[in-house]
């Protein structure tokens, strides 16, 4: 999420099992206001808002009424600085809502978050080949990660149809048709966390968040509206799928989907 160029995206995923019957469908939308308060300075301002839709199966061992969704609300604030070369510095901080919502507020509900970058751009330069790097640091309260995360991203144009990325979330080798129209094969990890306000008791054991993480691998498609605007469409496979409720100290509590399945995605977004 910290490696994104996007101003403004709305998109609709669907992970459907039909193994077992337990699906997850999310909206999201995002925007990124870029505010230049002197020269080669600016404070971004964000947000973003994601609703989860769980379908789950009623023969499994928890009350899943107060699971039918979870929603997550953040609001960030972000500072980049732009060098006379080819290097932004760059630092965000974030409040993150997560939670199933079912009662009133809690502190678990809570999340901070707090980001600093490194970034190389050399996209526009003419006397070689096109790349950029970015390497950095993410830190979340979220229960049981108690370490900060690393963030490395590598892109280079290395033919004037043809691009690839290397590093996390995303992996990806991309060919462009023309100027309007791009393929993609990628590798990507996406997940969900949230907060289980009421607690669930399985087997003995309390479980007080529930959370997704898929590896996945398959091919996407772009169509650019103008130079900025442009439709995407992603079609994939799950490598690993695991789907679970978990205490706060990240010990599994209760498995929910392992399975691999499809996994479709689908958006607009309005990009630098």
């Amino acid at each position: 999420m910290a490696q994104t160029s996007d101003l403004f995206r709305a998109e609709y995923l669907n992970v459907p099992n039909n193994n077992t019957g337990n699906s997850v469908s999310r909206f999201r939308t995002l925007f990124q206001l870029p505010l230049e308060f002197k020269k080669d300075n600016f404070i971004i301002i964000g947000g973003e808002y994601r609703y989860t839709k769980l379908d789950l199966q009623d023969d499994l061992p928890f009350s899943i009424d107060d699971l039918n969704a979870v929603q997550r609300i953040e609001g960030s604030l972000g500072y980049l600085h732009k060098t006379q070369g080819d290097w932004y510095y760059a630092a965000k901080a974030a409040v993150r809502l997560q939670s199933n919502f079912e009662t009133k507020l809690r502190s678990d509900d809570y999340i901070y978050a707090a980001n600093v970058f490194f970034i190389r751009d050399r996209t526009k330069r003419k006397d070689g080949i096109p790349d950029r790097l970015i390497m950095g640091l993410e830190y979340t309260t979220t229960p049981g990660r108690n370490f900060p995360l690393p963030i490395l991203n590598y892109y280079r144009e290395f033919h004037p149809d043809w691009t690839y990325t290397l590093g996390v979330p995303k992996t990806n080798l991309r060919y462009k048709f023309d100027k309007t129209n791009h393929v993609q094969a990628f590798l990507t990890l996406d997940n969900f966390f949230a907060n289980i306000q009421g607690n669930k008791e399985v087997n003995g054991k309390i479980a007080e968040n529930i959370s997704m993480t898929t590896v996945l691998a398959g091919l996407g498609y772009e169509h650019y509206f103008t130079d900025h605007i442009m439709y995407y469409g992603y079609a994939a496979y799950t490598i690993s799928n695991d789907f679970r409720l978990r205490n706060n100290k990240r010990d599994d509590i209760y498995t929910i989907e392992e399975k691999n399945t499809l996994y479709f995605r689908t958006g607009i977004k309005f990009k630098i």
